[in-house]
């Protein structure tokens, strides 16, 4: 190697030379590549520390670092003991001295290196390591430098990466837990109580917050800091006393105090003070310690008097926030505080609540009323959108306590509500007003009604959402107070909108909306909105009317639907979505949202109306008629393609209820559902849009199919309905049936396209018709199956001319997929044997191939349809499709596995799998016979085995997935594994015991070394458990030793630590706990051993 001081230079101009801007990537590799050779030769170190002391270059300093951890967390145990002495002495003798100047960066990075030496050599070999951080700590001037010593300590020792052996893991963690004590003195009270000069016992929050220097202020930071990482990891126990707590509790009222901040932004001038936004930091840190001892719901008997000293600390600084009785000035105190501490405050409440509630509720101490007036005000002055909902999770929380509390209490039901009433009144309330335009105009015109979220909504959907689930929770805890809330504004909206019609102008071109005043049409809007938003309300709550509340709500709810009635068939006669407004952009689409909230919150009512159905059916009542009537009147007129699709929607939605929820046996003669009988089945009437068409047409077929409630079958009228049904289904499949090639006609004249849509328009109605069917009586699905029995055979007929447009046989396979799970009791066994011959003829291995590898994702959609047809095959009980089973397994294993085994691509595998655990799972005794006389001589209680080879071939197919990377199909198929374990003892059978089970153990052990599935481990670990739990003897004696034989990277002495290491334990949490050591050593005798020097001796 070159003199010190040329090869410092000759780094420094490469440095610079690498990241100057006209440097090529080219040339850039060459000098990574020499920097990375330089770094690898023995005694490169020495260099490195030569560099550290001589440079001020920042790229050489971080460079030599690197060189330096490299050493240590991969060569270490290669470096002779003469050198490692040295190395340890000089890096904190360097950090000592430059400490000052250094930047922060690479101060930090020396720090990380000097700890990483402590990771490995302390306390052996490096006995002073911990005592030298606590003496930096305690010198005043190297406190800051010993803080961040001990913070990087608790980070890399305390939760190690895997590059320890799990034994040290272990001793570092003992050697850590055996200094907190000293620490968090040290840390509360010689540091932060001193700094805030105040008694260390001083119980009283509200003394005045002393003003800090910025030296005062950065040490503050640093051991609050400090203080969180260690509150994640060590357990609650006395080494947290009340002192602590309070002196954390003094930093968190830095963060609450705008009066101090103001003062410190008048003081700035003063070079030292530190400013009103470092203080609010101070703050934000307390909190985080605060929220980290809060997170953990395991406390002790004694840490119970300390919580509630912390909750009442809490009170006190929520005191302060909200301090003010003015609620503009809350609100701008919210908005002075820094945003970070307000999200910690608030992580803070909802932990309180969440986690500690039930504990501190018994305390008469903790005054919880005013706790949540406190958090009423809180909430309600919140400065941004998010915070609000934040708050309402709080509050959705609370609620959530309280029903479960009254549920397991319900002797104190009472009680428990009158001690909270006042306060869920105020919430209600003020939730309601904030929903609603007339009150909160200018925060929700700010919310996004555009943009949809993951969730598929948008911002001002999300809001509403929210509110009005906070809404429904008070309204099951108080329902009558919730409804006198809510009706009462609903009416006042309505009464707006049902005085509409008194401005209805008759012009040229229609009806007119004669409100043009700029100003009147504001306040339409915001009344519009509003109505909408209470109309949403009042559908949410629907269900606090049913099941054992029916009669006594039944005059609040029959107020509700009449009211519900009364409007959607005033907008439908008054064609309020078709008029003309003085400003079409806003006020149209706010007249269609109503009428269409108006029909979506009587849909909510159906199931009242179910119920008030069959009560109506003892009483025969006029008036429930008249509901149904008049709601059927409000329907039909918006049942056209004239009508925007945002309104014939919940039009159709309301239909498909009435047919489906209410079923009144009067439905069918109503003229206005005779009208829409004619209109679908009129050839020559225009087509809805093809979601409303396949509704409509699902609501006329349930209206004949569905048996009516409280009526035996002798008065079902089934033979009438049926031939109506046929006669529906005949209408509207007329054009598809036509489609069948026949003897007179062979050739088809429609183009491929418009042929194409009569398939789709056709199957999506049929398909949808059968799914709604399926989980119905006999008699419906039988009559149903009747109906569409030609048009079933039809699609047979044309399957197989569309075998390659990949596109219809999708659909097609949709539908009979639909009509396995459905009908196929009622298809009968031999034409469900011709549809599967058909499939398994067509498909051939050609045809899957093209499926799979050439049409992209619709190809493998038709593929995976079809195995799920088999899968509902293959679980039919009885004997009727038991003889497709080997070619269902063959069509598997020979044509399907081959194909997509290799790929990379999950498409069509976990189908597949799914079948193949389907076949074993529900047709056992197809592969293991067991015989009576088996089972009563024990002493042969081996079952006998048939098909074996398919068997095998299955196994295998399972064992190659796991050597695969994806994520889902590995943990599908190991729930498959261990499913049919539990279910068949498949792990106890003699072909897997003798010819299987070790593969699977050893498969899924190279897994977890290889870290591939990680997210998967403990999984994995059960599993292996479960196999090896057959034959714990054989595990131990012959698998692991093997196992261990042919691990490569490790010496023989290091192979007999790990089966030494691994105890002979047979119980789950033990043995998976040896199986994670065993994984994680191995890891890091591979490392180690890479890292050693060429030709270095191991003894």
């Amino acid at each position: 190697m070159a003199s010190e001081e040329a090869s410092l230079r000759a780094l420094e101009s490469l440095m610079t030379e690498f990241f100057h801007d006209c440097t090529t990537n080219e040339r850039k590799r060459e000098i990574e590549e020499l920097l990375n050779n330089f770094a690898q030769q023995i005694g490169a170190w020495r260099f490195c520390l030569y560099f550290l002391s001589s440079t001020r270059n920042d790229y050489v300093m971080m460079y030599s670092l690197t060189v330096f951890e490299n050493l240590i967390n991969k060569m270490w145990l290669g470096v002779p003991s003469q050198d490692k002495m040295e190395i340890r002495s000089c890096l904190p003798k360097l950090l000592l001295a430059h400490h000052k100047t250094l930047p922060y960066f690479i101060r930090n990075k020396l720090c990380k290196v000097i700890v990483d030496i402590g990771r490995q050599d302390w306390p052996m070999f490096y006995h002073d390591f911990f005592t030298n951080i606590l003496q930096l700590i305690q010198s005043p001037v190297t406190t800051p430098l010993g803080l961040i010593m001990l913070k990087t300590t608790s980070e890399e020792l305390a939760c190690p990466r895997e590059d320890l052996s799990v034994a040290r893991k272990e001793e570092l963690r003992k050697l850590l837990l055996d200094q907190v004590q000293t620490v968090l003195g040290l840390l509360t009270g010689d540091l932060l109580s001193n700094l805030l000069q105040s008694p260390r016992s001083a119980k009283l929050l509200n003394q005045p917050i002393p003003i800090l220097d910025v030296e005062s202020e950065y040490i503050c930071s640093l051991a609050l800091e400090c203080l969180a990482h260690l509150f994640s990891w060590i357990p609650l126990s006395a080494s947290i006393t009340p002192s602590l707590l309070t002196t954390i509790f003094h930093f968190a009222r830095f963060g609450c105090d705008v009066r101090a901040r103001k003062m410190a932004s008048v003081n700035g001038s003063s070079q030292n003070c530190v400013s009103g936004q470092e203080r609010g930091r101070l703050g934000v840190l307390a909190m985080s310690c605060i929220n980290e001892l809060m997170s953990k719901n395991c406390v002790p008997m004694e840490f119970e008097e300390y919580l509630l000293r912390m909750f009442q600390q809490t009170f006190y600084l929520l005191q302060k926030i909200t301090k003010d009785n003015n609620a503009h000035t809350v609100k701008s105190r919210l908005e002075e505080l820094d945003e970070s501490y307000i999200e910690k405050f608030t992580d803070f409440l909802r932990l309180f609540v969440s986690v500690h509630l039930r504990r501190i509720e018994s305390y008469s101490q903790f005054p919880v009323v005013e706790f949540l007036t406190l958090l009423f005000k809180y909430t309600f002055h919140q400065p941004t959108h998010e915070g609000y909902f934040s708050c309402l999770d709080i509050w959705t929380l609370f609620l959530d306590y309280l029903t479960s509390k009254i549920k397991s209490r319900l002797g104190d039901k009472e009680a428990v509500l009158n001690r909270y009433e006042d306060a869920l009144v105020l919430l209600l309330t003020e939730v309601l007003n904030r929903i609603q335009f007339r009150y909160n105009q200018a925060q929700l015109e700010e919310l996004d009604d555009e943009i949809l979220d993951d969730d598929q909504q948008t911002e001002w959907q999300r809001y509403l959402r929210q509110s009005l689930e906070v809404v429904a929770k008070v309204m099951e805890l108080l329902p009558t107070h919730a409804f006198s809330t809510l009706f009462p504004v609903l009416q006042d909206n309505l009464e707006v909108y049902l005085g509409l019609q008194q401005f209805i102008v008759t012009s040229g071109s229609g009806h007119r909306l004669n409100i043009t005043a700029e100003n009147d049409c504001r306040r339409l809007h915001c009344s519009l909105r509003d109505l909408s938003s209470l109309l949403q309300a009042v559908g949410r709550l629907a269900e606090y009317f049913i099941g054992d509340v029916f009669a006594a709500r039944f005059n609040d709810a029959l107020t509700v639907v009449e009211r519900l009635v009364k409007v959607t068939l005033y907008g439908s006669q008054i064609k309020l979505y078709n008029i003309e407004t003085a400003v079409p952009s806003v006020l149209k689409p706010d007249l269609i949202d109503v009428h269409a909230q108006s029909l979506a919150a009587l849909q909510a009512y159906s199931h009242w109306l179910a119920q008030y159905c069959s009560e109506a059916h003892r009483q025969n009542t006029q008036q429930f008629v008249t509901l149904i009537s008049t709601t059927m009147d409000a329907i039909t007129p918006l049942i056209s393609t004239k009508v925007q699709d945002k309104l014939l929607l919940s039009a159709c939605h309301l239909l498909v209820s009435l047919a489906t929820t209410v079923r009144p046996v009067f439905l069918i003669s109503i003229p206005a559902v005779q009208k829409v009988f004619n209109r679908i089945t009129d050839a020559s009437a225009q087509r809805l849009v093809n979601k409303a068409q396949v509704l409509v047409c699902r609501a006329l077929s349930n209206i004949l199919l569905l048996p009516w409630p409280n009526l035996p079958e002798n008065e079902q009228q089934w033979p009438v309905r049926s031939i109506n049904h046929a006669s529906l289904i005949s209408a509207l499949s007329r054009d598809y049936r036509n489609l069948k090639p026949s003897a007179v006609a062979p050739q088809r004249k429609m183009p491929l396209d418009d042929t194409k849509v009569i398939i789709h328009q056709t199957l999506s109605i049929l398909e949808d018709i059968v799914e709604n069917i399926s989980g119905e009586s006999t008699k419906s699905r039988q009559i149903c199956y009747q109906s569409l029995q030609e048009s079933v055979q039809v699609s047979l007929a044309l399957f197989p001319a569309f075998i390659h447009q990949s596109d219809v046989t999708d659909e097609m396979l949709s539908f009979f997929l639909t009509l396995f799970r459905g009908l196929r009791v009622q298809m009968g066994v031999p034409f469900t044997e011709q549809i599967i011959q058909t499939f398994l003829n067509m498909f051939t291995r050609e045809q899957l191939a093209e499926s799979i590898l050439h049409e992209g994702s619709t190809g493998c959609r038709v593929v995976e349809k079809f195995l799920k047809i088999l899968q509902v095959v293959v679980q039919e009980p009885g004997q009727v499709f038991k003889p497709f089973l080997p070619s269902i397994i063959a069509l598997c294993m020979e044509q399907v596995y081959p194909i997509i085994a290799e790929r990379p691509s999950p498409d069509v595998k976990a189908e597949l799998f799914e079948l193949l655990f389907r076949t074993l799972h529900h047709n056992w005794r197809y592969f293991f016979k067991s015989t009576v006389l088996a089972s009563v001589q024990r002493g042969i209680a081996e079952e006998q085995m048939e098909n074996e080879p398919q068997f095998s071939a299955i196994m295998q197919a399972f064992g190659q997935s796991f050597l695969q990377p994806d994520i889902h199909l590995f943990k599908q198929n190991l729930f498959y594994l261990e499913t049919l374990n539990t279910k068949q003892k498949l792990y106890h059978k003699k072909i897997f015991r003798t010819a299987m089970l070790f593969q699977f153990v050893n498969v899924l052990l190279q897994v977890l070394v290889h870290k591939s599935h990680d997210l998967l481990q403990e999984e994995i670990g059960i599993a292996i458990y479960n196999m090896a739990s057959v034959d714990f003897d054989g595990f131990f004696a012959a698998f692991l030793p093997e196992f261990l034989t042919s691990c490569d990277g490790v010496d023989a002495n290091q192979k007999s630590v790990l089966g030494r290491n691994f105890k002979m334990d047979r119980d789950l949490p033990s043995f998976t706990q040896n199986v994670h050591r065993l994984v994680n050593d191995l890891r890091y005798y591979r490392l180690c051993n890479d890292s050693l020097p060429p030709g270095t001796v191991k003894l």
